[in-house]
């Protein structure tokens, strides 16, 4: 089965709301839609009108209000849910969504901002640590699909301007290696599998300077698989056509 995936940081799903966010997800017409970044606690908004209403929803809330937190929608019903990595201190911020499929594992994750000054990398680099271990034990059971926004440009050919933000969060050393780190686990990314060489290919921009409308992006949203997923991959795509957040979404197309 031809599965269409689709993974949007939103940057507040009640604002996205209010800039198209239900008309774009009519035209994607995905099986299964996975928003970061929703910054909703529970029962602050309600997704059950069409297109929305032929979907399983599965919310993670971060305790702090309006901030971070996931949602996922599917079509098909999954077989369980997890919410979090089930380890206490990488799970109050509602960052990780697990829905077991009978022949997969779909994962999106908000990977947590080093910050500026590089302020919480200690902290990414232990969520690092996590999360790579808790794919590798769920990829050792059945093959893995993880998205979102995992808040690393990897390659240089991942972001508009590489040099001047070296060493910045999102494209520090330590970042980047620790995604190395993810694919030499026995993960692959789909969009670089699939166009190892397509530069200006962005899936967030800085709301300053015009930054949109010249491109000057970053590519920090990702589909993820096993490796033993690549000959399935369809397609990888990025619809920077669509507005609605400083993130646009990103798609996979995968035969499971």
């Amino acid at each position: 089965m031809i599965r269409k995936m689709i993974s949007w940081n939103v940057n507040g799903i009640r604002a996205c709301l209010t800039k198209g966010f239900l008309e774009s997800m009519q035209a994607l017409d995905a099986d299964i839609i996975c928003l970061q970044e929703t910054k909703v606690q529970q029962g602050q908004v309600e997704l059950k009108e069409p297109p929305l209403d032929g979907y399983h929803q599965y919310w993670n809330y971060a305790q702090r209000k309006g901030y971070s937190g996931t949602a996922v929608f599917s079509r098909e019903e999954p077989l369980h849910v997890q919410l979090g990595l089930g380890i206490s201190e990488h799970d109050t911020e509602g960052r990780v969504i697990t829905l077991e499929f009978e022949r997969f594992y779909l994962v999106t994750a908000y990977t947590p901002n080093a910050q500026e000054g590089l302020a919480r990398i200690d902290y990414r680099m232990a969520w690092e640590d996590a999360f790579r271990a808790y794919l590798q034990v769920l990829d050792a059971k059945k093959p893995v699909v993880f998205c979102g926004d995992l808040n690393v440009a990897h390659q240089e050919i991942d972001l508009k301007n590489p040099k001047p933000n070296r060493g910045k969060a999102g494209f520090s050393d330590e970042e980047r290696g620790k995604f190395s780190e993810l694919l030499q686990a026995g993960f692959i990314d789909t969009f670089r599998y699939l166009y190892p060489e397509r530069a200006g290919a962005y899936s967030w921009w800085s709301y300053r300077f015009h930054a949109r409308e010249k491109n000057a992006g970053w590519r920090i949203d990702y589909f993820c698989v096993s490796a033993r997923l690549a000959e399935h991959i369809q397609s990888a795509g990025i619809h920077a056509e669509i507005y609605g957040s400083d993130h646009c979404p990103v798609e996979l197309l995968i035969d499971l």
